[in-house]
């Protein structure tokens, strides 16, 4: 294995951006893995057997009836956020780039076997397959929008506020294993949404707060000194999309944004 380096597994989109330049100054980060978008119709396929159809289509009218909206309007609150934490979302020179159909293939493997990171930083990816995880021994790490394993999933932040739990309205590091955000705990951080924050910056205020802690636990592999932290108390429970009608609900009557 090589001793400091570094391989991102990432999906399509800023936040992966934001997340490498926060990087690369700070680590030798030897390729980004990036693979392609699970086709819609698969994705909708999934969750509907997951979820059923009703609930899906309540988050799908969510997605393109209230989430656009709150873009609009938070622009500003967003730019403000990249400027005070000095973030860069521009795309990822193509030269780092190492496009995959999909992070659990055969290629993913063979680039991870060649190089042997000591550590993989996940981001916007499918669930890990085990023969991934196991095909090098390195620590694959990741930031999880929510506080695991009270808030596994999706939007860890928002539901956290919905049932007034705002300790637990946070963002955690932990180590990747075959489950949905069932990994040990390395670092875990509440966050405080201000006034100017709703649905779509809640993510962007986690990333920044998780940024230092995923340096922090890099640093810790590099230096062979991790520390795995407890679990909180409390229900684990994996939580999914609102749907419109759950998130005019809960604006209306718990001032949740």
């Amino acid at each position: 294995m090589k001793t400091d380096t570094l391989v991102m597994l990432a999906g399509p989109g800023k936040p992966t951006h934001i997340l490498y330049h926060a990087l690369k100054n700070d680590f030798p980060i030897e390729t980004v893995v990036l693979e392609e978008p699970v086709p819609r119709t698969e994705f909708l396929r999934r969750r509907i057997q997951r979820l059923g159809f009703f609930r899906v289509l309540g988050q799908i009218l969510f997605q393109i009836g209230v989430v656009p909206y709150l873009r609009r309007i938070s622009q500003k609150r967003i730019l403000e956020l990249m400027k005070e934490f000095k973030l860069n979302d521009e795309p990822i020179d193509e030269v780092k780039l190492t496009r995959v159909r999909s992070v659990n293939s055969d290629e993913t493997m063979g680039i991870l076997k060649e190089i042997h990171p000591s550590v993989v930083v996940i981001n916007g990816t499918r669930i890990i397959s085990d023969k991934v995880l196991n095909c090098v021994p390195s620590k694959f790490l990741n930031i999880h929008a929510g506080i695991t394993p009270l808030y596994r999933g999706v939007h860890g932040a928002y539901w956290a506020l919905v049932e007034n739990n705002r300790k637990a309205c946070g963002v955690t590091v932990h180590l990747v294993d075959s489950g949905i955000d069932t990994g040990k705990i390395l670092e875990q951080q509440v966050v405080e949404p201000t006034e100017k924050d709703n649905f779509v910056t809640y993510p962007l205020l986690q990333l920044v707060t998780g940024i230092p802690l995923l340096k922090k636990a890099i640093r810790e592999v590099f230096e062979n000194r991790i520390e795995i932290k407890p679990y909180p108390e409390g229900r684990s429970r994996l939580w999914s999309h609102p749907t419109l009608l759950e998130y005019l609900r809960y604006r209306i009557y718990r001032g949740v944004k």
